[in-house]
């Protein structure tokens, strides 16, 4: 028998220990520690943790090892169960690495914001919209009718007939003719 704690006298055999951590009495945890640590670390590695984080999974194990010892079985073997622990320890591990991978990817597929526009784009812009004004008007009022309603507000070519009592047939005629010009003028420089 070995002292552990404030004055109680406990054995120290593997199963003692941790029933003791399971009642509150964290003195053991150290003796545990560095009766597994390596074979936890081993065990790990060889369950894929990869090296740089084995360290912190290693402590991992332990830490659940505290919240686990007040289930533990007397009967049971330590070293198995204290194994087990490592193996819950590396499954969450992966669930949270694929998790960030995850993530990682979803975030290289978000769309980076457009940057802002230079006072050039802005002037380009606003000489571009100028010209489409004016070419827009430039059409003849039926090719006008017939390319707002088709082209800029979305209509079909049956509805825009039906709104200006035409018939389909006229509607298509007069679109053809208004993107032509449109894209003639447009293209002039």
């Amino acid at each position: 028998m070995k002292a552990i704690g404030a004055g109680a006298r406990v054995s120290t055999s593997d199963a003692s220990l941790v029933g003791a951590i399971g009642t509150g009495d964290l003195s053991g945890l150290g003796a545990l520690f560095d009766r597994y640590g390596v074979d936890v670390r081993r065990v790990l590695a060889r369950l894929g943790a990869p090296q740089s984080d084995l360290d912190d999974l290693v402590q991992e194990t332990f830490l659940d090892l505290l919240d686990a010892a007040p289930r533990f079985r007397p009967d049971a073997a330590v070293r198995p169960w204290i194994f087990g622990l490592a193996a819950m320890v590396a499954r969450r591990h992966r669930r949270f690495v694929v998790r960030l991978m995850v993530r990682i990817q979803r975030w290289s597929e978000e769309p980076l914001p457009a940057p802002a526009p230079t006072p050039e784009d802005d002037a380009t812009l606003a000489a571009d919209s100028r010209r489409a004004a004016r070419a827009l008007q430039a059409l003849s009022a039926k090719k006008r009718e017939a390319f707002v309603l088709v082209t800029l507000e979305g209509m079909s070519g049956e509805e825009a007939a039906a709104a200006l009592g035409v018939p389909v047939a006229t509607i298509w005629t007069r679109l053809h003719h208004a993107r032509r010009e449109l894209r003639d003028a447009l293209e002039e420089r």
